[in-house]
């Protein structure tokens, strides 16, 4: 079976949970092939992959959006539109409800000779001048043009693409990988399914409510683009896993239809992972396995280790993971780690994690968004008790679903740096409870976070889509 897997951002240029995910998906699946058409940035163009690319990956599509800034442009082009295309791309710009059947219809007729022409056409400057009158006529034209053009370019770049056949198709997020997993579902009629690690549309309103780029009156323009995505994906999946319950919910009043959801938990494999291998070291020993950049909040646990140093001296503060990603804000870490004048501060970089987890007392995760992170499922494998931030699925993980295993760990509100150092002196001060909780979390992982589970649900449900009556295109079925 050949199976497509759509990804924005991540793999195989980027470490982290859903690049492992994926790593872990294909390998453990090596009677399948697999492809992966992936969306990054211009940035990412030509850059080493982080993973050693399994037997069983047949392709590797990329699409870098910043290319197409290069392209040169026709500008004043008839594209001869209909009313219902108009009307289309009208929604498309100032409503959550999209008529993506005429959409895809448009894009793949071959009409389009480039992206970039139509965006300079004058059937676009007309659907805006059609926008301004209706919805922003006190917005100045030039600024309602150029937003929507930077907003819609890397959605029709995707659009635009001829994705590769394939038995299933996978997106691993609603946005740009839902609606290019929807446009596989137009073209191929094929099974879809999309799995959602964290909530994308809630995670993308929150950085528009946030920016600084964006005016006021774009913010919603922008939300409701995003809603408008998420519908998309949403409308075309046949099936919508997502990792825990609390997403779940979120998707349903996002207005993912519920009889398409399921739950299908990350997992790990817990024989890589033995508490008899830790070692103690002097000192107090505290970690983060993170990537060093704003979503993973680093400037918070810095805030709280400089409390906690207050307290235990010796303590020490191990920061592993990329260092690279975004190096600005790594400067302003270092900037804030010279102003608190913290000691024993370890910025590791790339590292093996599993040295780092055989002497650490207590891991640590301040992220601002989370789906369910497969650092603290390996922390709490190795029996090494957690505080995080309660987003995501991590207080189901250290306190639990209702199960009988106890608790493993604390979470404590976003940003709340002060809150954070108390759980983890809590936590420096009681070796005994450190042990119950890890205990707690082996337990749990053990029993119900296992990379077999997840690997054997993936398969199930590809089986499930291949044996609903479409036929086979991958290179087995046609010898």
């Amino acid at each position: 079976m050949k199976i497509c897997l759509i990804s924005e951002g991540a793999y195989p240029h980027v470490t982290g949970g859903v690049s492992s995910w994926i790593q872990s998906l294909i390998t453990e699946m090596p009677e399948h092939e697999f492809i992966v058409f992936s969306i990054s940035a211009k940035e990412l163009k030509g850059s080493k992959p982080k993973y050693t690319l399994p037997n069983n990956l047949v392709e590797l599509r990329e699409i870098h959006l910043g290319d197409y800034l290069d392209q040169e442009i026709v500008t004043g082009k008839r594209y001869k539109l209909t009313e219902e295309e108009k009307n289309a791309f009208l929604s498309l710009m100032s409503d959550r409800q999209t008529d993506w059947d005429v959409l895809f219809r448009f894009f793949t007729s071959g009409r389009i000779d480039s992206v970039m022409n139509f965006l300079g056409s004058k059937d676009f400057f007309d659907i805006v001048t059609i926008l301004c009158e209706k919805r922003f006529m006190q917005v100045p034209f030039t600024d309602m043009f150029w937003a929507l053009r930077s907003m819609l370019l890397p959605l029709f770049v995707c659009i635009d693409q001829k994705l590769p056949p394939a038995d299933v198709y996978h997106s691993v997020s609603t946005g740009y990988a839902g609606v290019l997993g929807a446009l596989a579902k137009y073209q191929y009629d094929k099974p879809l399914l999309l799995t959602e690690h964290g909530i994308y549309t809630r995670e993308r309103e929150e950085e528009i409510i946030k920016a600084s780029w964006i005016k006021g009156y774009f913010k919603d323009v922008w939300i409701d683009y995003f809603y408008s995505l998420s519908n998309c994906a949403y409308r075309y999946a046949d099936d919508v896993s997502t990792l825990f319950e609390g997403n779940r919910e979120i998707q349903l009043e996002l207005g993912c239809p519920p009889e398409k959801t399921f739950l299908i938990p990350n997992g790990i494999d817990v024989t890589r992972f033995s508490p008899d291998t830790r070692e103690k070291r002097s000192g107090l020993h505290i970690g983060a396995i993170v990537r060093v950049v704003p979503i993973k909040d680093i400037k918070t646990m810095l805030q709280a280790f400089a409390i906690v140093q207050e307290t235990f001296a010796e303590a020490h503060f191990h920061i592993i993971g990329p260092l690279d990603e975004d190096e600005e804000y790594y400067e302003e870490c270092l900037e804030l780690v010279e102003m608190l004048e913290l000691r024993n501060i370890h910025f590791t970089g790339p590292a093996n994690v599993k040295d780092y987890l055989s002497f650490m007392d207590v891991l640590v995760l301040s992220s601002i968004s989370e789906g369910q992170p497969l650092v603290i499922l390996e922390g709490l494998a190795m029996e090494i008790p957690f505080v995080s931030t309660d987003v995501g699925g991590c207080r189901e993980l250290l306190e639990g679903p209702e199960d009988v295993y106890g608790r493993a760990g604390t979470t404590v509100p976003v940003m709340h740096f002060h809150l954070l150092a108390h759980e983890i002196i809590k936590l420096l001060e009681q070796p005994q409870l450190r042990q119950t909780y890890g205990e707690n979390g082996r337990a749990r992982v053990t029993n119900h976070y296992t990379l077999p589970m997840m690997i054997e649900a993936y398969r199930s449900y590809y089986e499930k889509g291949e044996r609903h009556g479409r036929n086979r295109i991958s290179v087995e079925a046609s010898l």
